[in-house]
C-alpha cells in the first residue's frame, strides 16, 4: 500500500484532470492533500469528500500567514477546529521567496498548538529556516511532525530524529543529491513519501501521486532493501504516525 502525504490536489488540478489522477492512485492507501490557506482549504474538504483515500490536512502557508490578519487567522484556526481534518499543513518558516520571518513565527506557533490540541500531526515546512523551525517546534512541544521536503543538514536532522520526527521523502529523490542524503540519513522507522504535487516531478510532467513508486524505487535502492519491504515500512510508519481509522 502506497502512500502521498503531502501532496496539493488544488494545484494539481491546473494541470491534469484529478479523476484521472486518482484513478492512477488505485494502489494507495492515503493521499493526503495539503491546503495553503482559507480558498485551498476548503477546496481540500471538497477532494476529501468526493475521494476515499484523500484525507484532508488543513492549514495556511507562509506567503498567506504574512499576508493575512491576526483576526483572519484566528478565524480560520477556528473553522479548521470545526472541521476535524487528518493532519495540520501545510504549515512553516520560508526564509527563501518569503519576508517577515518573525510574523511567520508567530503564525507557526498557532498551528503548533493548534495540532497538539487536535492531536493529529503537523505537516512542516521549512524552506532555508531549518535550525529556526525545530527550535520552534521543540519548544513548543509539537508532539506528532512531519518534516516535508527537509533540506537541513546532518546535525539539524540527527536533531529532529532525536525529537523523534518523521520526514516525508518527495519524488524528486530521484535527481536530487540533497534528497538521497536525507533518504540515507533518516531511520527506515521515520522516512514517509510524499510528491509535493504537482511540483518536484520525477519525470518530465507535472507530479502526481502515482509517481511515488519512482521514489521507492531509488529509496529502497539507497536503504539496500527491496521496493516491496520499503513500502510496507512505509505504509506501517504512516498507521503509526496518522493513526487512520
Amino acid at each position: 500500500m502506497l502512500v502521498d502525504v503531502h501532496t496539493h490536489l488544488d494545484l494539481l488540478s491546473n494541470h491534469k484532470d484529478i479523476d484521472k489522477v486518482i484513478s492512477n492512485a488505485n494502489a494507495f492507501a492515503a493521499i493526503i492533500t495539503n491546503g495553503t490557506g482559507p480558498e485551498s482549504n476548503r477546496k481540500v474538504l471538497n477532494y476529501s469528500k468526493k475521494y476515499k483515500m484523500v484525507k484532508p490536512a488543513l492549514g495556511m502557508y507562509p506567503d498567506k500567514a504574512v499576508k493575512l490578519s491576526d483576526e483572519e487567522i484566528q478565524k480560520e484556526i477556528e473553522f479548521i477546529k470545526t472541521k476535524k481534518p487528518f493532519a495540520i499543513g501545510e504549515v512553516g518558516l520560508d526564509n527563501f521567496r518569503v519576508e517577515k520571518l518573525e510574523t511567520q513565527k508567530k503564525v507557526l506557533i498557532k498551528f503548533i498548538k493548534l495540532a497538539n490540541e487536535l492531536k493529529i500531526p503537523i505537516i512542516v515546512h521549512s524552506r532555508k529556516a531549518e535550525e529556526e523551525t525545530i527550535k520552534l517546534l521543540e519548544k513548543n512541544k509539537a508532539e506528532k511532525v512531519v518534516m516535508h521536503c527537509f533540506s537541513g543538514n546532518k546535525e539539524l536532522t540527527e536533531r529532529a530524529i532525536k525529537l523523534g520526527y518523521f520526514f516525508s521523502i518527495p519524488t524528486s529523490v530521484t535527481k536530487s543529491k540533497t534528497f538521497r542524503k536525507l533518504a540515507k540519513r533518516v531511520p527506515l522507522n521515520k522516512i514517509l513519501t510524499e510528491t509535493d504535487a504537482p511540483y518536484l516531478s520525477p519525470r518530465d510532467e507535472p507530479n502526481e501521486p502515482a509517481f511515488i513508486k519512482d521514489s521507492i524505487k531509488k529509496i529502497a535502492e539507497l536503504k539496500k532493501i527491496t521496493s516491496e519491504e520499503l513500502e510496507k515500512i512505509i505504509y506501517m510508519n504512516y498507521k503509526n504516525l496518522f493513526k487512520p481509522q
